[in-house]
């Protein structure tokens, strides 16, 4: 498992979205917008089941994932890798607790009707950071 440099980890616990990666079944990508969350240099993103990417995660576990800071856009965070766990466990608390960072808010209040949430961890194999 590669390891997340110390000085990214502000773009993981900041408000920063994070661009996640997938495959989907006919092999082109899917790039959509999450809020992004680390335990330690497991990388961690919230989402619901049904949802394109979480399908598409569930049947090819690779991913990568892009964070840019505005304030500093030529210095990205990239990291390839696979997905690791999929989980139903803690993801109610987990979304909330994103919203409090990402949104000021909490609970999260954009809650479905019957929108079951998921965590997604992701175990980078590949990091890239440079600072310009």
């Amino acid at each position: 498992m590669a390891g997340i440099p110390e000085e990214a980890v502000p773009l993981l616990e900041g408000r920063h979205l994070a661009h996640v990666a997938t495959v989907m079944a006919d092999g082109s990508p899917h790039v959509t917008p999450v809020w992004i969350d680390h335990e330690g240099d497991t990388l961690v993103f919230n989402t619901a089941t049904g949802r394109l990417k979480a399908r598409n995660l569930e049947r090819d576990p690779r991913v990568s994932v892009s964070i840019v800071d505005p304030e500093n856009p030529y210095a990205p965070l990239t990291v390839r890798g696979r997905v690791v766990e999929i989980t139903r466990e803690g993801a109610e608390s987990h979304i909330d607790e994103l919203s409090r960072r990402y949104l000021g808010e909490y609970p999260y209040r954009h809650r479905r009707p019957g929108e079951d949430r998921l965590i997604v961890r992701i175990e980078p194999e590949k990091v890239s950071y440079r600072l310009p």
